[in-house]
């Protein structure tokens, strides 16, 4: 029960500058969120509410798996991330402080340091296992450029769960567990969703799943098949071997003067050839070695797949200065012949196929024409280290991949061994021997999922919330003063929270159009409104999300709502 004069609401007339993203722009304008700072928000009562209801549902599909729910510390010791050697590796996104007596401490981000010492040493038997715990709370990452309100920020909440295991057929059980509750949630939460491959990334281990939802906002790309249920984040997309060798006589080898071509497009054009005749050559440092990657002209360099070929930490594409310095050419005629000693050379699958191609000399304003990698390449490395395209063969063979722009609101891995023998969590096998746990880890934003809910729920108007988890079920406005009016709706006020529904009492003394346009801005998914025909007992009903409305009388609308809210 809640009556609209007694709850703080504070809607805005006019969208704030910097709210590009609809789910921004919508939560602020309809009095849901207030921003502290950058990438810091306060949640008001309604986005509390909101919140309050996407964590309920969360809770119900975790404990349903056998999950227990745990509330860990968000202040955590520096000397955990220095062991599992996060502490470097998550550079400048950790937030890092000191206490008075100089010791270093993290703002979690994440918790897989906390669970797995706390496990290490709270279980000691394989009787114990598996076991699985998780938690809801505020976790801290410092974003170089906090934005689009809750999707970027500073300070976030998510749930955040961690499995242990005896073996690798137990995370395995314990993954797909996981993976269907996360369907689940996020089918009950109304959203269109896909679950991708992707990178585990810092996280360590390395199979791993996202969840994706779609919205043009989206920070990440998804290749989709055309024709099955795969799908991927872009950078993890399997480019399939499948290229055509042309036919076409080779040509001699041949040095061509090239002045002032530097990009693959200008040489393309000023040797009238399309672009994808060419190899374009990038100097890459992987951890401490250099690489020379070549691409065909029309492809892009995968920098997530390179560093998994070359089973790197690190991979960076070098300055142009050091380049020079390395390749005695600068960028724009580096090319795969005739590269110094001590530079591997890999070149992408697509490259074999070229014939009659153009390369970089290695001489300023030189390019070779007519390379053909079968006579003119010295025992070539090849791989898939290209991003895909719209239109490649999808690489479960069934139709052609398609891309749509995706928020990640959860993310499952298979963490494997990494951080248990980083931090010695071991158990006491059947044989009484130690062994190292294998570990699960499993993260939902929470409060990013909300803001993906209103990017897909949203219309001119304001948010069109799902059911099951809108603020209140019923909006209840009264227009105006008279009395016939005010005894009615204070009559329904009382009939429809009596009879279990979750109603918002809009009983401000405000004008009828401030009343209406709050009511959309807050997208409250039915509305009843007592108007001018109250004296007859009958009210307006309206749908928000369709717009659809009728008029009903006050007898009929326990009924009417119970039908519509099932």
């Amino acid at each position: 029960m809640m009556r609209q004069s007694k709850t703080l609401i504070p809607t805005l007339k006019e969208t704030p500058a910097d709210a590009e993203a609809a789910s921004h722009k919508w939560l602020l304008r309809a009095g849901f969120i207030r921003q502290n700072i950058s990438g810091v928000y306060t949640f008001l009562p309604l986005g509390k509410k909101v919140l309050n209801k996407i964590e309920a549902i969360v809770r119900e599909e975790m404990d349903a798996i056998g999950a227990n729910e745990t509330f860990m510390p968000a202040l955590q010791s520096a000397e955990l991330w220095k062991e599992t050697e996060r502490w470097d590796a998550m550079g400048d996104e950790l937030i890092r402080l000191k206490d008075r007596h100089k010791r270093d401490f993290v703002l979690g981000p994440t918790h897989e340091e906390i669970a797995t010492s706390l496990i290490r040493d709270a279980v000691r038997s394989y009787k114990q296992l598996p076991l699985t715990i998780y938690q809801i709370q505020t976790k801290f990452r410092d974003e170089r450029r906090p934005r689009f309100g809750l999707l970027r920020g500073r300070e976030f909440i998510m749930k955040d769960a961690y499995s242990f295991h005896t073996s690798e057929e137990s995370l395995n059980e314990s993954y797909q567990l996981m993976f269907d509750a996360y369907t689940r949630i996020f089918k009950r939460l109304g959203l269109n969703f896909r679950p991708v491959i992707a990178d585990a990334g810092a996280m360590g281990g390395k199979d791993t799943h996202e969840f994706m939802a779609l919205a043009d906002i989206g920070e990440d790309t998804i290749a989709f098949s055309t024709d099955s249920d795969y799908a991927a984040n872009i950078e993890m997309a399997e480019v399939l071997d499948t290229y055509e060798f042309s036919t076409e006589p080779q040509q001699p080898l041949t040095k061509v003067d090239t002045p002032g071509q530097k990009t693959m497009q200008e040489v393309a054009d000023f040797l009238n050839q399309d672009i994808s005749q060419g190899m374009k050559s990038l100097l890459f440092k992987a951890d401490d070695d250099f690489v020379l990657v070549v691409t065909r002209g029309d492809h892009e360099v995968n920098e997530i797949k390179l560093k998994h070929y070359l089973k790197a930490k690190t991979v960076a594409l070098v300055e142009e200065e050091e380049t020079i310095k390395l390749m005695n050419v600068g960028f724009g005629s580096i090319g795969p012949i005739g590269v110094p000693e001590g530079i591997r050379v890999v070149y992408d699958n697509a490259v074999k196929a070229l014939s009659n191609a153009t390369c970089g000399a290695n001489e300023d304003g030189v390019h070779y024409i007519n390379v053909n990698p079968t006579r003119d390449l010295i025992d070539p490395e090849y791989a898939d280290i290209r991003f895909i395209q719209e239109g490649d063969p999808s690489p479960d063979g069934k139709g052609t991949i398609k891309f749509a722009e995706g928020i990640e609101i959860g993310q499952v891995f298979k963490l494997g061994k990494f951080y248990a023998e980083k931090l010695g969590a071991t158990y006491l096998n059947q044989q009484g021997k130690s062994e190292v746990l294998t570990m699960g880890c499993y993260g939902i934003g929470v409060s990013r999922t909300l803001a993906a809910i209103v990017e897909q729920y949203h219309d001119d108007r304001g948010i069109t919330w799902p059911v099951e988890i809108a603020p209140y079920q019923v909006h209840l406005l009264v227009l105006n003063n008279k009395p016939e009016q005010l005894e009615l709706a204070d009559q329904l006020y009382q009939q429809l929270t009596d009879a279990g529904f979750d109603v918002l009492y809009d009983d401000r003394n405000e004008r009828a159009g401030v009343k209406f346009a709050d009511s959309d801005l807050i997208g409250i998914p039915y509305r009843i409104t007592v108007g001018k025909k109250a004296s007859e007992g009958i009210v307006e009903c309206k749908v928000r999300r369709t717009n659809e409305q009728e008029e009903r009388h006050q007898s009929e609308l326990i009924s009417y709502l119970t039908e519509v809210l099932g």
